[in-house]
């Protein structure tokens, strides 16, 4: 009986503090999780959500085969006309 007083000192010497620090800790949490009201983290929930939708929206249209398509006819427009503005120069210029 001598040696289990002995452990159950032992034991409260450090739970006891172990304990109070854990129990602190979990308190301090409560604290900042709280911090959002209800109707704030369901606004927010909901802002989540369009958002989701409105990348999804984007996603679709940057990997529709129409956008490349007219990303494309840009390019080779862009091209025309850097080529169109390379032979409208004057024979000055093209020798500088």
């Amino acid at each position: 009986m001598g040696e289990l007083i002995g452990l159950v000192a032992v034991v409260m010497i450090f739970g006891i503090p172990m304990l109070a620090i854990w129990t602190k800790h979990q308190k301090e949490m409560r604290q900042h999780t709280g911090g959002i009201a209800d109707g704030d983290a369901a606004r927010l929930v909901e802002q989540v959500e369009v958002l989701q939708d409105r990348v999804e929206v984007l996603e679709r249209i940057v990997t529709d085969r129409g956008y490349d398509l007219a990303t494309q006819i840009e390019a080779l427009r862009d091209a025309r006309d850097t080529v169109a503005q390379a032979t409208t120069r004057s024979p000055k210029e093209t020798t500088r």
